[in-house]
């Protein structure tokens, strides 16, 4: 059997984008930092995002059945930080440049590239809700530098401008 805590230990090791993921509806505006995020397929383009079913947003996920994923660029570590914590809705939002697109669920105006999307189905698995999202709007930068979680720290991945001094 292995323990949760080695599962955990392991998966740190696992370097992974950052992402905000948004939701807003009848049930209000919500988001929350994640990284269990990745594509099921492009015809039709899906997302599987993972959210833990004790988060205090996930309620409002389910009746919204709409979220954006927000992939977060360098600059946005204290966004990643703000989703994370625990403070209000309201305040996480006072983060960061806000706006929409199809669905009406926030996106981050400057993300490296932000998937709005309709929630299609719901899977329980453990202690997590599977949402898999039917991406219908998509929104990318300029920007080529991602922020990754490896290791229990924030790191960055992408081109880094050469400067030549003459």
């Amino acid at each position: 059997m292995i323990e949760a805590t080695d599962f955990r230990e392991g998966m740190s090791l696992l370097p992974t984008a950052v992402n905000v993921i948004t939701t807003k509806g009848n049930s209000g505006c919500h988001g929350f930092t994640a990284s269990a995020v990745c594509s099921v397929t492009d015809t039709p383009p899906t997302l599987l995002v993972c959210m833990n079913q004790t988060s205090r947003s996930h309620a409002h996920f389910l009746e919204n059945k709409t979220l954006s994923v927000n992939v977060l660029g360098t600059q946005h570590e204290s966004i990643s930080n703000a989703f994370a914590s625990k403070l209000c809705s309201e305040e996480r939002f006072e983060h960061g440049a806000w706006t929409t697109l199809a669905t009406g669920a926030p996106i981050l105006e400057d993300a490296l590239v932000s998937f709005d999307c309709e929630i299609e189905d719901i899977q329980q698995v453990g202690t997590h809700s599977i949402f898999m999202c039917r991406v219908v709007a998509i929104k990318q930068s300029e920007s080529d530098e991602s922020l990754v979680y490896f290791n229990r720290s924030y790191h960055q991945v992408g081109q880094v401008a050469q400067i030549e001094i003459a």
